[in-house]
């Protein structure tokens, strides 16, 4: 089967791309408005960059519907900051609940029933249920077109990170205790630390 992207409508185009890339993890991202309305929101289309300096990246797509941005999109234009909320499989639950297009006035913090934490460096509060948090500063932003299935890249730097102390030995994580999960295709998740194996690279 080959197929060329450009003859393809975006929904169709979309499911080939997430049944192919995965499994992906979610950035449970924390924004706020310039009014101080709370914003949260999920999305798996979320990678590093670089280490040094650290930056990160995810791409929120333009809404299906209408071709809108979406309300985190517009928090960070306006603001220049957010929180990434590491997604463990005990907050699954809530990141489901956060996927609904609610309005802009809506704080999805309660609506999930879930737990503001203050930052340290950004306004944004994050969750204080997830396990690391990363807040970060708008680096760049980039934009692929206004129509719908078009979307944004946001960068960000990270500028302080914080990690739950059962989590962190060695300068490292443990993902056992994270128990991370990750996004497949339609709806279903995945389990991303319970069914691992090793290979050892070739010095």
């Amino acid at each position: 089967m080959i197929i060329s992207p450009s003859d393809l409508e975006w929904k169709d185009a979309n499911k080939l791309m997430v049944g192919s890339i995965l499994p992906r993890p979610i950035a449970f991202v924390s924004t706020m408005d310039e009014q101080g309305v709370s914003n949260l929101a999920p999305f798996s289309f979320f990678t590093p960059i670089c280490a040094s300096p650290m930056m990160i990246c995810f791409a929120p797509m333009l809404r299906g519907t209408d071709g809108v941005k979406k309300d985190t999109l517009r928090n960070i234009e306006a603001t220049k900051q957010f929180v990434v909320n590491i997604v463990s499989e005990s907050l699954a639950g809530p990141v489901n609940e956060c996927a609904t297009e609610y309005a802009p006035e809506v704080d999805e913090f309660e609506a999930a029933g879930l737990t503001k934490a203050a930052s340290e460096k950004v306004r944004p509060y994050r969750v204080l249920e997830s396990k690391i948090h990363l807040e970060c500063e708008l680096h760049e932003l980039l934009s692929f077109g206004d129509q719908p299935g078009a979307g944004n890249l946001v960068i960000g730097k990270v500028v302080l990170i914080h990690i739950s102390d059962e989590l962190y030995y060695d300068g490292k994580i443990d993902t056992v205790k994270l128990k991370p999960i990750g996004r497949m295709a339609g709806q279903e998740y995945s389990r991303a630390s319970t069914d691992t194996f090793i290979l050892e690279r070739k010095r």
